[in-house]
Order: C-alpha cells, then structure tokens, then sequence
C-alpha cells in the first residue's frame, strides 16, 4: 500500500467509491475490442444472443476474456441458452458509467 511519508494518508484515504467505481468502469473499456462490443450492445432494442466471435476477426478466447472484463466491471450480463450465450448492456451500471464520466469531465 502507498502511503505519503509527508502526510501520512494512503490512497484509499483519499479516493471515493464513485472514483473507484468510475476508474473500474474506465479499465474495462480500456480496450478497443470492449468499446466495439459495448457500442454494438448498446445500440441493441434486445439482448444480442448472436455469436460475438462471428462480428469480430479474433480468437474466441481472446474475446470470452474481453466479456471477462465487461462482465466482472458490471457493463454487460450474459444468459446461457443453449447453445449460445444471450448478452446485454447493465442498463443500471451503464447508466452510472456514463453520469460518473460526465460529472468526471464536467460536461
């Protein structure tokens, strides 16, 4: 843990859950192939219950660990139904993503 000799106080002591929560949100959509993913996600009316690894030219493991990362940050949820996965934006999550970025870069 870091912990400013001058000040004594470490990070966690001066960092706030929605900056931890925004910084989360931010690492997940660090990379391009998540930003594709939830770009197309969210210009769904429904579930996308096609196959991703047809949308996109890369290795299905390289693509299960990018809904890995989207899954675990609370972006996207996915329902089995055999023998596809059905996929979704968190609407509740994405919503604060979105109103944390804004607040962030005050616009």
């Amino acid at each position: 843990m870091f912990v400013n000799l001058r000040t004594g106080m470490d990070i966690k002591s001066v960092t706030t859950d929605k900056q931890k929560r925004a910084a989360r949100y931010a690492k997940a959509m660090g990379h391009p192939v998540r930003m594709y993913v939830l770009e197309l996600l969210s210009n769904q009316s429904c579930c996308y219950s096609g196959n991703l690894s047809d949308e996109l030219p890369i290795a299905k493991s390289t693509l299960s660990q990018h809904l890995k990362e989207l899954k675990d940050a609370g972006l996207i949820q996915g329902e089995i139904e055999s023998p596809r996965i059905k996929y979704c934006i968190n609407t509740e999550n994405w919503q604060e993503a979105q109103q944390l970025f804004k607040q962030f870069l005050k616009i």
